[in-house]
């Protein structure tokens, strides 16, 4: 069972801010809120629009989601980073999701409420799966989004809770660890379903409510979910960001798959396939139809920043990067449609 892991950041010998503890293979709970409280999903096609943005996150930084929840003004994901990079991609998803919200509904400003959060879970223990994904998967249940006793939990749609029970869902979703954590036997998908459907009817007595409630204390107030020698190890990795001494999951996005070392070689390709050289990229305009090709491209397989891109394309100014993804993606002209597609036939997979 989780331990209370309430400690301060000052008893820990750290800053009060917490800094982001990312390694390989590292889990999270993330939640993420509208700013002010406000709803940042406005009907279902922009619930859709967030997990295309989500899948095409774990496309880009290889992460695996093991559970989903997506609420009126907030989400909750449970997620596993192999290669150590929450920051990157929660930067990528809170962004791209921003800029279609914004753009469908003509609005401007912030989307999300300051910074997300992000427990730190034992991805060792599979018992912390059971804890985070129940938690995740009963949001609707204790929202009351669905009619408790009269409704089945997968009436609600937007949650991983339905692909548990049918066994379908996009290839980003993992469902074999929250499974294997309950050891649940003959048929796990049937045995899951009637373990959280029982969580379901506990939240509709007080007592059971209370119980649950107690257990979820430390995973909504705490920085990490896991035993002592689990916190001992994230000690370890905190005291060597605070002295500056960062290991080698913090040695440089060169060294991650989906860092500037994939960035430069999906524009190597890339070149190859437009039939162009990196020497042409100097005597190209800023905003030839191939540098915004290429940019868009970037975007879409990485997650290096806008200036990364400007400068290796040399296009000038960043927001030349983000006005050519744009440019892509809602009125590329014949010139570019034909770029667009040439990239993209040269994707795995695509063929």
């Amino acid at each position: 069972m989780p331990v209370d892991n309430r400690i301060g950041w000052e008893e820990a010998g750290l800053m009060a801010r917490p800094l982001r503890i990312e390694y390989p293979g590292a889990v999270y709970h993330v939640m993420a809120r509208g700013n002010q409280g406000r709803s940042i999903f406005k009907d279902d096609r922009d619930r859709e629009r967030f997990l295309e943005a989500l899948g095409e996150s774990c496309e880009k930084t290889g992460w695996q989601v093991h559970a989903y929840v997506l609420m009126g003004n907030h989400y909750h994901l449970l997620v596993e980073t192999p290669e150590g990079n929450l920051v990157a991609g929660m930067k990528w998803l809170q962004g791209a999701y921003t800029q279609r919200y914004n753009g469908r509904h003509e609005v401007f400003g912030h989307l999300f409420q300051g910074r997300y959060k992000a427990v730190v879970v034992d991805g060792a223990a599979p018992g912390y799966f059971e804890v985070v994904s129940t938690y995740i998967h009963l949001n609707p249940a204790r929202a009351g989004l669905i009619a408790v006793g009269r409704q089945p939990l997968k009436a609600y749609r937007w949650s991983s809770y339905p692909s548990y029970v049918n066994g379908r869902g996009p290839a980003w979703l993992r469902h074999d660890r929250v499974l294997g954590a309950l050891r649940l036997s003959g048929q796990p998908r049937h045995g899951y379903a009637a373990y959280l459907e029982g969580r379901v009817l506990e939240l509709g007595l007080k007592q059971g409510r209370k119980e649950l409630e107690e257990r979820w204390k430390t995973l909504r107030r705490g920085w990490y979910l896991g035993e002592e020698k689990f916190l001992d190890k994230l000690k370890d990795r905190l005291a060597a960001l605070v002295a500056g001494r960062r290991g080698e999951s913090h040695s440089g996005g060169a060294k991650r798959a989906h860092g500037e070392l994939a960035a430069r070689e999906w524009l190597i390709q890339g070149l190859e396939v437009l039939g162009i050289g990196p020497a042409d990229l100097a005597r190209l305009p800023k905003g030839a139809p191939e540098k915004t090709a290429l940019a868009w491209w970037l975007r879409r397989q990485t997650t290096v920043s806008l200036r990364w891109v400007a400068q290796e394309l040399a296009m000038g100014q960043y927001t030349r990067v983000s006005q050519a993804v744009s440019r892509m993606n809602q009125q590329p002209s014949r010139r570019l449609r034909q770029l667009k597609s040439l990239l993209h036939n040269a994707e795995p997979g695509a063929r």
